[in-house]
């Protein structure tokens, strides 16, 4: 109906991305390391842990990004931040699960879960799967949110992996 203004309650959404040759195994342990974060994803600069026992549910973890922006001439710093609680992990599975409990971005509620597993052949390459459910965030669209942060997060976050462990063969 004209006028009608239609809410989404929840965004869901996911993005896969396959690496060729990198296996499940040599990726799982980089992505397990709940305070890692800053080495895969180019937009967080900082992530350390704040509470909790390393590795376990309960641990929360601190990720904050600074952004720079210029306007008019002048320069201006704002970081973001958020906290994050590691709801699941499980070694055997290759999955974690985490929620944002606390930040500055406009998040509400966000669960998302990772998942490492081995390509079809079980041989060589695995595919990394990063889930999410998540309350609309003001000030962003669907679309943009799924693509310039999970579907972009993840394709750099897996090339970043995936260079380390053949750096390392």
């Amino acid at each position: 109906m004209a006028g009608e203004t239609v809410t989404q309650t929840k965004w869901e959404g996911k993005a896969c991305v396959e690496l060729a040759i990198p296996t499940a195994q040599e990726v799982w342990p980089l992505m397990e390391d709940f305070c890692s974060l800053h080495k895969w994803l180019p937009y967080v600069d900082t992530c350390c842990q704040v509470d909790g026992i390393p590795g376990q549910p309960g641990m929360v973890r601190y990720c904050a990004s600074t952004i720079t922006s210029s306007s008019n001439g002048n320069k201006e710093t704002m970081t973001t931040w958020a906290k994050e609680k590691l709801l699941m992990i499980d070694p055997i599975k290759r999955c974690l699960s985490y929620e944002v409990i606390d930040n500055n971005i406009g998040m509400k509620f966000y669960v998302a879960k990772l998942i490492v597993s081995p390509n079809g052949d079980g041989k060589n390459g695995c595919k990394i799967e990063w889930s999410f459910v998540c309350d609309p965030i003001e000030g962003l669209r669907y679309e943009d949110f799924l693509l310039n942060t999970i579907e972009t997060g993840l394709q750099s976050m897996a090339k970043k992996m995936e260079d380390v462990i053949l750096s390392t063969r």
